[in-house]
């Protein structure tokens, strides 16, 4: 399988947000990541699996990245703990801090606009998609045989 062939890992909208999370992939600080269910949902898309590998690709769309997902679990939001808050790498020291920039996130006109909901909120009851993932590679780096 060449990285060509892997399912896509997107980090937030193209931009500076993005760009901060990658860069945090890349540096090994971030080895979580929260997603809203109903997202994946209205997309339709299949949630991603243990074992299953994905490209992780920048701003420009472009491969930057190969991580390898280690655990996934739906919770509720108000059951995300302190390690995986920490471990997403935004610089968080509390899940309040977390939650505050997620929520920020979630409840952006973006979110809302991708969603359909222009109203859109989340509660401790949202169901959320918490991913544990180890950085493989970068594609530079990869041969066709170790990705």
């Amino acid at each position: 399988m060449t990285i060509e062939d892997l399912p896509r890992m997107e980090f937030a909208f193209p931009g500076p947000l993005r760009d901060r999370l990658v860069a945090a992939v890349l540096s090994g600080a971030k080895t979580t990541t929260t997603a809203l269910l109903v997202g994946y949902e209205v997309d339709g898309a299949p949630l991603p699996e243990t074992g299953q590998r994905r490209v992780v690709v920048d701003s420009a769309d472009q491969p930057v990245a190969t991580i390898e997902v280690t655990d996934v679990r739906v919770i509720r939001l108000a059951d995300v703990d302190l390690r995986h808050a920490v471990d997403e790498g935004e610089g968080d020291e509390s899940v309040a801090q977390w939650r505050a920039g997620h929520e920020k996130f979630w409840h952006s006109e973006e979110v809302r606009a991708e969603l359909g909901d222009p109203d859109f909120t989340v509660d401790d009851d949202t169901q959320v998609l918490t991913q544990r993932f180890r950085l493989v590679e970068a594609p530079a780096e990869a041969s066709a045989e170790d990705v």
